[in-house]
């Protein structure tokens, strides 16, 4: 049967800046009502780039994940995690920990990685009383949104991510590799195309380069892949920002992004992707017990600020390679 011919079996809601829309009566429970349409749910997610499925009434992390595996393939544990998580199980983790009034702006899970999830999914057990919706955008429609020129040179050069891990904000060295042990941690570095260099206080700073455009290993459509302007220093509030680059140094952030020669992005060029991302993003609030589906080479997603207590559940599933995504540069630490 057809991906499409599947995905008719139930009905989508589509409407103009909302994921399609899913109402499930999950009279069985909801891990048997996930694996009754599984099938059906992956060929929504195949044709549109997401699904919310909302009716499920998922309440606990337990439940949460017996319905993560029964519709992933194969659920992923976390290596270069930019931000702290909980482990509920495995493969089966907290949302990123990160401040409530700030965005998480637009991105695609683990981008940076040589191996990323091919599917990411959410569940909503406790809504916030305002804002905090994970909102989503279509990466083929945001690539062809931006100035030519502009991703031509991506295209060309890939894109840059340089980290500097400390104990005092965003991944510690032993959250973002599993391990504090120098050997593993360079050994890890190394297979995976990453530069690495300790520091005198035991810091570690990496940099690794990545193509920013990507083909759907799937569809083989364009897809514009990648986490630029999301850990870039310009996307941070700017009071952030300054008081990061005072303590730290201009090359001492958490992270950020450059062009894949090396050169800065500026902020000019930040604001862009972010404004392409804007007008191309569908949204719908959190409502608890919600189950979210993402094709995560396809569709970007973000967090945005929220108050009130939001507690959502998270597995990356499905892992794929970079290496079958066309990668329009050469895999290098640089």
């Amino acid at each position: 049967m057809s991906s499409q011919s599947t995905a008719s079996l139930v009905d989508v809601e589509l409407k103009p800046g909302k994921p399609p829309l899913l109402r499930a009566e999950a009279t069985s429970g909801a891990p048997s009502w996930a694996a009754e349409h599984r099938d059906a749910l992956r060929a929504v997610v195949a044709e549109h780039g997401s699904v919310l499925v909302r009716g499920l009434g998922l309440r606990d992390a337990a439940d949460t994940g017996a319905v993560f595996s029964r519709l992933a393939t194969g659920l992923m544990t976390e290596k270069e995690a930019f931000t702290p998580r909980q482990t509920y199980s495995d493969g089966v983790y907290s949302s990123s920990k990160w401040p409530p009034n700030q965005p998480m702006c637009m991105h695609h899970e683990l981008s940076y990685t040589l191996e990323f999830p091919g599917l990411m999914m959410f569940a909503c057990l406790s809504a916030p009383t305002e804002g905090g919706a994970t909102a989503v955008a279509d990466s083929t429609t945001v690539l062809d949104a931006l100035p030519a020129e502009l991703t031509e040179r991506f295209e060309r050069e890939g894109w840059l991510l340089t980290r500097s891990y400390n104990d005092e904000i965003g991944a510690s060295i032993a959250e973002a590799f599993g391990t504090e042990d120098r050997d593993a941690v360079e050994s890890y570095c190394r297979a995976n195309a990453i530069t690495f260099e300790w520091q005198t206080d035991g810091g570690l700073r990496t940099r690794q380069r990545r193509s920013a455009v990507v083909r759907h290993p799937g569809t083989g459509r364009r897809c514009w892949f990648n986490q630029i302007a999301f850990l870039n220093e310009w996307t941070m509030a700017p009071e952030v920002r300054e008081y990061l680059v005072d303590v730290y140094g201009a090359d001492g952030l958490p992270f950020n992004t450059r062009f894949g020669n090396g050169d800065p992005i500026g902020e000019d060029v930040v604001q862009l992707l972010n404004s392409v991302y804007e007008a191309n993003t569908a949204r719908e609030p959190w409502q608890a017990g919600d189950l979210m589906l993402v094709d995560n080479v396809r569709t970007a997603h973000s967090r945005e600020p929220f108050e009130g207590p939001r507690e959502v559940v998270v597995a990356l599933a499905d892992p794929v390679h970079l290496s079958d995504c066309s990668p329009t540069v050469e895999v290098t630490a640089r």
